[in-house]
């Protein structure tokens, strides 16, 4: 069975990464997997929103450390692993469709630069998360610090690092690391997944572009412009116009 189980149903895909007999740590292979998959759904006009998640009772205990003695074992071959990690991370994070992570049990490491590239977290109230790169030497990477920095600010990102300690749910909420904290974060991310697919999916891919670019830095007028002048000239607009007048929900495509 894959890693990474994918199922789409009624415009909600649910990612699940699917190791959990190893808390659902990430291999050199899933990083690249994870970008490739992520395109694929940012393409695909049928997919409305992306929920990603554990099997099992963790989210992800982050990189398979165990490999390391043979994909991470000098400096070319590390090199070459935090390419792998930012494009997996990557895939998620410019994924034009809006991404809800649900966090269970663990999501260290690797695993808190997979959550913290999805637009929303949701979780559950015994859910542990941490960063322990000071545990072993690592500089956490540029992107992985860059979504840290943007959610929690400065003094919180340098705790976090510095000390590699994990956290509970009311501490991530309170610092803003996750953004909801329940009792079945599979379900409330389900729903809210379902609501946020009625939406104009141009909108939600524009709006998303713009404000992850001026956060992390990414920013590019000529894209923004491009995807505001998209919009303005889709059939999706047409259809709002038509349906506020109609007084009717809209049906939007995605073009």
């Amino acid at each position: 069975m894959s890693d990474i189980l994918c199922e789409i149903d009624d415009g909600v895909a649910v990612v699940t990464i699917n190791r959990p007999a190893l808390r659902n740590s990430v291999t050199y292979a899933m990083w690249r997997e994870f970008g490739d998959l992520f395109a694929r759904l940012s393409d695909d006009r049928g997919v409305r929103s992306i929920v990603l998640t554990g099997a099992g009772e963790d989210f992800s205990a982050g990189a398979d450390i165990a490999e390391f003695a043979t994909v991470r074992d000098d400096l070319a071959k590390a090199k070459d692993y935090e390419v792998a990690v930012d494009y997996g991370c990557a895939g998620i994070a410019h994924a034009s469709k809006p991404v809800i992570a649900v966090n269970l049990g663990y999501t260290l490491g690797g695993g808190a630069h997979l959550a913290m590239s999805a637009d929303f977290r949701f979780a559950h109230s015994e859910a542990k998360f941490g960063i322990p790169a000071a545990r072993l030497s690592i500089v956490y990477g540029v992107q992985a610090t860059r979504k840290l920095l943007s959610l929690v600010g400065l003094t919180e990102a340098k705790r976090i690092l510095y000390s590699g300690q994990r956290f509970g749910a009311e501490h991530a909420l309170r610092i803003g690391f996750v953004d909801r904290v329940c009792a079945d974060p599979m379900a409330e991310a389900l729903a809210y997944a379902r609501d946020l697919r009625r939406m104009a999916p141009l909108t939600q891919g524009g709006a998303k572009y713009i404000l992850n670019g001026l956060s992390l830095g990414t920013f590019d007028a000529d894209v923004a412009d491009g995807l505001i002048d998209a919009a303005a000239a889709s059939r999706d607009y047409a259809e709002g116009r038509t349906s506020f007048a109609e007084k009717r929900d809209p049906k939007f495509e995605g073009r």
